[in-house]
């Protein structure tokens, strides 16, 4: 072993003593890695940002606004929606749903974000089935994970690999080549979970923790007594409204009216839209109308405006989350708007939200709140869209936000944007399976698409990567480069050969497999698909067969990363809320990634033959 191979092996295993203490960040690692490379000659400057160049990064990046572009239309949302509508009070069938939708939405988007999303969906559910969190939160990372299996472009590993075949001059694997692997995985998966969930004991639902009990818009409306004042209006063709700006019409002062939002027709569908001074109304919009006088006939008031009452569900404004949102708020100690009421302050016209509801020594006051001035400690509910109320939170001046609801979760600015969305992610798709053009195109167009549509803005879409897994992969791709220079990787696949080779490919097939989990335990997974792709070509060309089956098993171990809360950043995120223990993972992890390895092993060859 020269000097140069002792260098490079040291620094891999300081990197990985920080990967798997945590005391410093993983990308300011991957950084840290790259100076030492070019400090030390190792690598030369280009070979050291090679990583930076790599077309799969940039393929990465845009999957990660892709992703976000589906959870700013509620696409993300919708299905989670649909998921507790079909599931019922079922377990099994929660568990089999669950399971089934994020391993299918993680395959076009991140399963991170996945994850993050149906987070507060199981809280909700298992609140309301009676069960404990840990019976579905950790049902729920493995099927994120097992995403990873299902199409190409689901996680970066996969991507990683497939580079390294092109950069060897071999052609990729197409779209859908993991794509049987990981049904298998995700049908035994499926199965797993229904047998072993009675192993996760978690917590009691009546004893979870406080913070992961958040308020409903049910909840502020029983504690701001706002049931019974909410109507909804249709405006009849020959109405007087129509046409008429909301200020000139008076109907806060003439009958108590706050007129909180109004559902139009777009596209063939109804939606809910935003209300300031200056709104005109149309024929066959509907009014959402807070009721604050109760001396006022409802009656008298359609009749002489032309409007007919419709059916306001309780669960109506829970059902609009998407679109409307509800918020509490408090003057801040410095605000020059207390001591001046809502109709001196002009809040509607000011903040594009209306104040349904005030809170005064812990007390809702009742009656018409227009006129009441603003106290220090107040605390006023607002109905608006979520970006209005976004706005309010993030100015600051006057305002603090207190706990958001529940449904804030569920919030979807470009909820009309959906079928656009979707459009896009299809024809990205359809791109990458044609081949016509390269991957980081077809999911750069899809991006562009998104943003004509208005799925995403530019600052949402610089916000939604996650620049320290961008980092982490530009940062550690070096390390494959300096083993192969340094001889580092003929060394590793010499100690593989001494121990596999003699028995065949399959036993080689195990022991790369084996070799990426173990290793998988300490660094991330797209880590450890940068470090093992080139040692699984390298033993490939030694053993004298196709690289195909042993590129396929670095990307399905790397994924399989399920023996412990720190393997990935999904395990990680149901860790807290699952209330599990170290051993929670190892217990359930450990016997399902040998069965991941055993799937593998058998059905790697035969659909890439040696």
């Amino acid at each position: 072993m020269s000097g140069e191979l002792i260098w490079v092996v040291c620094l891999l295993a300081f990197a990985v003593v920080l990967f798997a203490t945590g005391k410093v960040r993983m990308d300011a690692v991957a950084l840290l890695v790259i100076v030492a490379f070019v400090m030390s000659g190792t690598l030369t400057l280009s070979e050291a940002f090679s990583g930076f160049s790599d077309p799969n990064v940039v393929l990465i990046a845009a999957l990660f606004i892709i992703g976000d572009g589906l959870v700013r239309t509620g696409v993300a949302t919708s299905l989670g929606s649909w998921l507790v509508k079909m599931a019922g009070s079922s377990e099994a069938k929660m568990l089999t749903l669950l399971m089934l939708t994020v391993a299918g939405l993680g395959a076009f988007m991140s399963s991170t974000g996945v994850v993050a999303i149906f987070i507060p969906v199981v809280l909700s559910v298992s609140q309301r089935m009676q069960t404990a969190p840990s019976r579905l939160m950790m049902p729920l990372s493995f099927a994120g994970l097992i995403s990873g299996m299902m199409t190409l472009v689901a996680t970066p590993p996969n991507l990683v690999v497939n580079s390294e075949l092109l950069r060897e001059g071999l052609e990729g694997f197409s779209f859908f080549s993991v794509t049987p692997i990981g049904l298998v995985v995700l049908a035994l998966g499926i199965l797993y979970m229904l047998l072993m969930r009675f192993m996760l004991k978690g917590d009691d639902p009546t004893t979870q923790r406080e913070g992961w009990k958040r308020r409903t818009f049910r909840d502020l409306i029983r504690e701001y007594r706002l049931t019974g004042r909410a109507r909804r209006l249709a405006i009849r063709p020959g109405s007087p409204l129509i046409g008429q700006r909301l200020d000139d019409l008076q109907l806060r002062e003439r009958y108590g009216a706050n007129v909180i939002g109004v559902e139009r027709w777009r596209r063939f569908r109804r939606v809910i839209v935003n209300v300031n001074g200056v709104s005109e109304f149309r024929a066959r919009d509907v009014l959402l109308i807070d009721m604050s006088a109760a001396e006022v006939d409802l009656r008298e008031f359609c009749s002489e405006q032309l409007l007919e009452p419709m059916v306001l569900r309780g669960e109506y404004f829970s059902d609009q989350a998407m679109d409307v949102g509800m918020a509490e708020i408090s003057p801040i100690p410095e605000s020059e708007l207390i001591g001046k009421s809502v109709r001196e302050i002009g809040f509607r016209t000011r903040y594009g939200l209306n104040v349904v509801g005030l809170k005064r020594d812990g007390a809702a006051i009742e009656g018409a709140l227009i006129d009441e001035a603003l106290r220090l400690g107040d605390i006023i509910l607002v109905v608006g869209n979520w970006k209005s109320i976004s706005l309010l939170v993030k100015e600051g001046r006057d305002f603090v936000a207190l706990n958001p609801p529940a449904e804030m979760s569920e919030a979807s600015p470009a909820h009309s944007q959906a079928p656009h969305a979707i459009f896009s992610l299809v024809l990205m798709v359809a791109l990458m399976l044609t081949n016509e053009v390269p991957n980081p195109i077809a999911a750069i167009v899809a991006c562009l698409l998104m943003g004509k549509f208005r799925c995403i803005d530019a600052e949402s879409a610089w916000k939604a990567i996650h620049w320290p897994s961008i980092i982490l992969i530009v940062g550690m791709m070096p390390f494959a480069l300096a083993l192969q220079k340094t001889g580092g990787v003929d060394l590793v696949v010499k100690g593989l050969m001494d121990v596999g080779g003699g028995y065949g490919p399959y036993v080689m097939l195990g022991c790369l497999f084996v070799l990426c989990a173990v290793i998988g335990l300490f660094i991330s997974n797209t880590a450890t698909a940068v470090l093992m792709a080139p040692i699984a070509l390298a033993a490939a060309k030694t053993m004298g067969v196709s690289p195909y089956p042993f590129a396929m098993a670095i990307a399905m171990a790397a994924s399989a990363a399920f023996m412990t809360p720190v393997s990935s950043p999904v395990n990680t995120l149901v860790l807290g809320p699952g209330n599990y223990r170290f051993s929670d993972f190892i217990k359930l992890g450990v016997p399902f990634t040998l069965i991941v390895m055993a799937v593998c092993v058998v059905l790697i060859p035969v659909l890439f033959p040696f």
